[in-house]
């Protein structure tokens, strides 16, 4: 992995193994398989930053996605090994932040997908836009900031 070029500095990563279970008909790891490890990797991240399911439970508050944009730039096979990365990329402090990913094939090295997702403080009782309490504003900060450095 000390080869693997990341689009930003200290990525928390998850290693990866394609199985025929996450390809589709065309022999290539399916979307929705993406996206499955996207939100696998974002929840090890919000839990590594003490951001969790039972600090959002206790604030009454989450992160919901909004928008995810996901640019698929080679295709991966099974038994393929991949490695993802994400980073918390902005915040505003008070409603929005932003993480990316980037899947990397391991064997040469190459982006398999990159993606972009946006999200917004909710009020778990109402699913309504809520401002962030200050311990999600906390853990935004420190996560932009270990990925910042070089």
């Amino acid at each position: 992995m000390s080869d693997i070029q990341w689009d930003r500095a200290n990525p928390i990563l998850l290693d990866l193994e394609v199985t025929s279970e996450h390809t589709d008909r065309l022999g290539h790891t399916n979307n929705v398989t993406y996206l499955h490890w996207m939100e696998t990797i974002s929840w090890q991240h919000v839990e590594d930053i003490d951001m969790g399911w039972s600090l959002q439970e206790k604030e009454g508050k989450a992160m919901a996605i909004m928008r995810t944009e996901v640019d698929y730039l080679a295709s991966s096979h099974d038994g393929d090994k991949l490695t993802l990365a994400t980073w918390i990329t902005e915040s505003d402090g008070r409603l929005y932040s932003s993480r990316a990913f980037q899947l990397v094939r391991s064997v040469d090295g190459v982006t398999v997908m990159r993606a972009v997702s946006r999200y917004a403080c909710i009020q778990l009782s109402t699913g309504r836009p809520s401002r962030m309490p200050a311990s999600f504003v906390q853990s935004h900060q420190k996560a932009i900031l270990s990925h910042s450095a070089i």
